[in-house]
């Protein structure tokens, strides 16, 4: 089974019929290591959905790069908003890996209602599930400490922390490198 149909069934409860339905919008899309699935600054004309590998979601603030998300197997990578809205992207998805997707494109999005006549109920159900993973990361960001937003992410996942720059997770994080560093040598320390 693949990761978009697991996801698509048990998250959103659609039916095995429906997903039939939608399967065929959803295009392979292969992103090697390094290239770009989405450009901040271009409009968005796809939503890509994670079988395999880790884009990196990132912008620019002040002129410092900040890490939004890592989208792994089992996540949407989009600029949302831009998606929804046909506006230009404000962030940017880089392949730190090599990257198997599905792809939607919006005019094949805008078709699925067509296809699944439960489509505005499901949809419904999809973007509170994509607010409300953004609310549970402000909450963290706000209500957690440092060693806590490190503890949470590493509990959710771990093999990330041995796939990516750990300057970029401390980025993610809201934290320094610095920072994320003494929080793994007291972890280090502490299962010793």
């Amino acid at each position: 089974m693949s990761e978009l149909k697991k996801h698509i069934i048990q998250t959103f409860g659609f039916t095995e019929r429906e997903f039939k339905g939608i399967r065929e919008y959803f295009k392979p899309v292969e992103i090697k290591e390094g290239e770009y699935f989405l450009k901040e600054g271009h409009y968005v004309k796809q939503m890509g959905f994670v079988e395999k590998g880790i884009l990196r979601e990132f912008l620019y603030v002040n002129d410092k790069e900040v890490t939004k998300w890592f989208s792994t197997s089992g996540y949407f990578a989009v600029d949302l908003s831009g998606f929804l809205f046909n506006q230009k992207s404000k962030v940017s998805y880089l392949a730190m890996t090599d990257v198997e997707l599905l792809a939607i494109s919006k005019e094949n999005y805008n078709r699925i209602s067509t296809r699944v006549p439960r489509w505005d109920k499901l949809e419904k159900m999809f973007l509170a599930k994509c607010f409300t993973v953004l609310e549970n990361r402000v909450v963290s960001h706000l209500a957690l400490n440092s060693e806590e937003r490190y503890n949470e992410l590493f509990a959710f996942n771990p093999t990330l922390f041995n796939k990516v720059p750990l300057n970029q997770i401390a980025s993610m994080l809201g934290m320094t490198a610095e920072t994320l560093s003494r929080i793994r040598k007291k972890k280090t320390k502490s299962t010793s």
